[in-house]
């Protein structure tokens, strides 16, 4: 019974799963003011978790520590498919403050796992995260409509 309300409820919803690789964590606060009622993520069907088995979406946050490179492949890995990831902030897209000559941080986070989408800012609007995510996860939801 529950396993067939979970299979209804994936091919309506957007399941987000949050990784910060590394950094000053302003681009996570920004996504938890998604979830609060100004923004009200959930309206959307979009629902933020930690566990990547169950992810549509990926939302990568802070710049990729050496620490960081293999547990992100991993990660990414375990995702179903079709897998969606989006580089949130400048830390992800370029490695920004901590992308220091000799330093152990590793950008952009497209070398390690394809990014689908950017959004760049230090931190981004919660506004414009909501809009990335609106517009890459639909259509993975419906490519695994089809599928089934």
């Amino acid at each position: 019974m529950l396993d067939a309300l979970k299979s209804v409820l994936r091919k309506t919803s957007i399941h987000v799963c949050l990784v910060n690789t590394g950094g000053c964590n302003g681009c996570d606060i920004e996504v938890l003011a998604l979830l609060s009622p100004r923004y009200d993520l959930e309206q959307y069907g979009i629902y933020v978790h930690q566990n990547p088995r169950e992810a549509d979406v990926i939302l990568v946050t802070g710049a990729v520590t050496e620490q960081w490179r293999d547990k992100l492949q991993r990660i990414h890995r375990k995702a179903p498919e079709p897998k969606i990831v989006v580089a949130l902030g400048n830390c992800p897209i370029s490695g920004d403050v901590f992308n220091q000559e000799g330093g152990s941080v590793y950008a952009p986070v497209s070398d390690f796992i394809p990014v689908d989408a950017e959004v760049p800012g230090c931190p981004p609007r919660p506004s414009e995260i909501l809009e990335a995510i609106l517009a890459v996860a639909p259509g993975a939801i419906a490519e695994r409509g089809r599928k089934k």
